[in-house]
């Protein structure tokens, strides 16, 4: 006779053998899934750049007017646009660096 004080085993209760299966499946996919998951955030907190990235950098012989701070660059067949952090666009000549043209830009304020 068994004692009350001790718990019955799946022997002892008969669970069936496709039960226990499931059991071992749910269990091996929740543990699977808790390595994907970290294996994610890992991957996010590692591959991410920073939040401070550099600023673009500009090509040699280019100098921007003084207090402007390059945004973005693009570069086009012969000049090259700069974005910069008073909300304008500078275009500039490819080869000799000289300002074209001036675009403000209106931000919808």
């Amino acid at each position: 006779m068994s004692d009350m004080n001790e718990a019955p085993t799946d022997a002892e209760q008969g669970t069936p053998p496709e039960l226990r299966f499931l059991k071992v499946l749910v269990t091996t996919l929740a543990g699977t899934m808790i390595l994907g998951l970290i294996t994610i955030i890992f991957l996010f907190v590692t591959r991410l750049p920073d939040a401070s990235a550099p600023r673009p950098a500009l090509p040699d012989g280019i100098t921007l007017p003084d207090g402007a701070e390059a945004e973005a660059v693009t570069m086009g067949r012969g000049w090259i646009a700069v974005v910069t952090n008073a909300d304008e666009i500078l275009i500039l000549d490819a080869e000799s660096g000289e300002l074209r043209q001036t675009v403000k830009i209106n931000a919808g304020k």
